[in-house]
C-alpha cells in the first residue's frame, strides 16, 4: 500500500491493474447501415402495432437478429419520429387530415419563428390567427401540446425541440402543397 504522499501515491496507481470481466452484455455497432436496418425493423415493428415499452422493442429486434440496448432503440424512436402515446410507442398518423386543413389555411400564413425550443410563433394575415391556430389543434399532428391566437399572431407550444423542427417542416410542407 503507498502511503508517502502524493507522488509515491500516483506512481502506485499507475502500476495498479484493472481487469474487467465480460457480463455478457454486448455494445452497439457504431455502423450506419445497421442503425439503419434496425431502424426499417422498428418501422416494420410499429406497423403492426404499438410497442409498450422500449425494453418490449429491444426483445423483439433481437429475436430478429438485430443488437439494440434502450438507449439505441429511444434515439431510434426520436430519429424515425415515433410518438408516445396512451397505448405505447407509434408511427405517426400517415391520413393528410391534418396536412389539409392547414393547407387550406396555409395562404393566411405570413411567417414561422422558433422563440425557445418548445415555442413557435406564426403571423398570419390580420384577423387570421384563430382560423389558423383551429386548424392546428384540429390538424391532431404529434408534438403540438396547444395553441394561443391573438388576432394576427399564434403561439404554438410543442412537447421537445424536436417536435418544434418536426412541426416547422410540417408547416412548410402544407404550404407548398
Amino acid at each position: 500500500m503507498c502511503t508517502q504522499g502524493l507522488t509515491n501515491y500516483a506512481h502506485c496507481v499507475t502500476n495498479m491493474r484493472i481487469i474487467i470481466h465480460p457480463t455478457g452484455k454486448r455494445t452497439m455497432p457504431p455502423t450506419t447501415e445497421d442503425q439503419l436496418q434496425r431502424r426499417a425493423a422498428i418501422r416494420r415493428l410499429l406497423l403492426k402495432g404499438p410497442a409498450t415499452t422500449q425494453a418490449s422493442l429491444v426483445t423483439a429486434l433481437e429475436s430478429m437478429g438485430h443488437m439494440a440496448t434502450q438507449s439505441s432503440v429511444s434515439r431510434d424512436l426520436r430519429e424515425i419520429g415515433a410518438v408516445k402515446t396512451t397505448h405505447g410507442y407509434e408511427l405517426p398518423s400517415t391520413d393528410n387530415t391534418g396536412d389539409d386543413q392547414v393547407a387550406a389555411v396555409a395562404n393566411l400564413l405570413r411567417d414561422t419563428t422558433p422563440a425557445g425550443s418548445n415555442l413557435l410563433v406564426i403571423k398570419t394575415g390580420i384577423g387570421a390567427a384563430q382560423r389558423v391556430a383551429l386548424a392546428l389543434d384540429r390538424s391532431g399532428w404529434p408534438g403540438i401540446v396547444g395553441t394561443i391566437a391573438g388576432d394576427d399572431t399564434i403561439f404554438v407550444a410543442t412537447e421537445s425541440a424536436h417536435a418544434q423542427k418536426n412541426l416547422i417542416s410540417r408547416i412548410e410542407h402544407a404550404l407548398r402543397s
